[in-house]
């Protein structure tokens, strides 16, 4: 009507309305998105190289890269609680702290198995290789109403001394500690801090966010059992394939989002996929119409 009526001011009031509109539509749809009672919170992210020797280590080293190229893209702080370095190249595990805005809400949707297909730089026949890596999201939270406070009889405290580079205590004090929770058997540990003392706390949370983390699970588990959903765990659960050979695509399973710009993904540009994932989750929490 607007544009038949020739009237300026009223195309303009038309145009400004709506612009007003879409962005309260947009502000509430993104809203819906981080529903979750720990959305807001800060995360611990855990990557586990799997079974595969150099090759696995290397994939794990490449998404702890990923990952903080991603955090810096999203302006969020980060810092490597931990790491296990591979015996030749690469990373059989770390543990990265991220501080920010929702940080566990959008880092949730990156939970599950990543599979990385390439030729190999690390073998002399030039053969191709399949390999998988797993990424933990843990919510970071001091106080959770699901998480008792632990009492020192339930923890196995063993110290060693830390690995890589970090000054002078490295490899020359038994600063590292490692916790087990007897009960569960869930083990957190912290080697980059210069104190033992210091490393305890880190270790601590860590703990605890594995603790909380399994409550979800099974909260999670159990909803879904008594709605018949067929869960699934474990590294043949993948969730993203990063085929670097003989094409170049990364595509997300779960979501069908899919790229040939494999570079950019492995820098940090995780946007689309983390937007799709988070928008699937949310949809598929909506209840259904009577």
């Amino acid at each position: 009507m607007a544009n038949g009526s020739g009237d300026a001011d009223l195309e303009s009031g038309v145009e400004s309305e709506y612009d007003g509109i879409a962005r309260d539509y947009q502000r509430l749809r993104t809203g819906l998105l981080f529903s979750g009672e720990y959305d807001s919170s800060d995360a611990i992210i855990s990557i586990s190289a799997g079974a595969g020797g150099t090759e696995a280590t290397d994939w794990a080293e490449m998404l702890v890269r990923m990952y903080l190229r991603y955090c810096e893209r999203s302006n969020f702080k980060t810092a490597i609680l931990d790491q296990l370095e591979g015996e030749e190249a690469g990373l059989k595990s770390a543990t990265i702290s991220v501080q920010g805005r929702r940080a566990y809400g959008y880092l949730r949707a990156e939970r599950g198995v990543h599979r990385l297909v390439r030729i190999s730089p690390y073998d002399a026949q030039k053969r191709r290789h399949t390999t998988f890596a797993l990424v933990e999201v843990l919510p970071e939270v001091e106080e959770a109403a699901e998480i008792e406070e632990i009492p020192d009889d339930e923890l196995k405290v063993d110290t060693y001394r830390a690995q890589g580079a970090g000054g002078q205590h490295v490899n020359k004090t038994d600063s590292a500690v490692r916790l087990t929770h007897l009960p569960s058997g869930i083990v957190a540990q912290s080697q980059s801090e210069r104190s033992q003392h210091q490393n305890r706390l880190a270790a601590m949370k860590i703990l605890r966010a594995r603790l909380l983390e399994r409550r979800i699970a099974e909260r999670e588990a159990e909803i879904a059992s008594l709605k018949g959903e067929h869960v699934e765990a474990g590294w043949g659960n993948q969730i993203r394939s990063y085929v670097l050979h003989p094409y170049q695509m990364v595509k997300d399973h779960r979501t069908e989002v899919e790229t040939s710009d494999t570079s950019g993904v492995l820098d940090g540009d995780l946007e689309p996929f983390v937007q799709a994932e988070l928008e699937r989750v949310a949809t598929a929490a909506e209840p259904s119409p009577a």
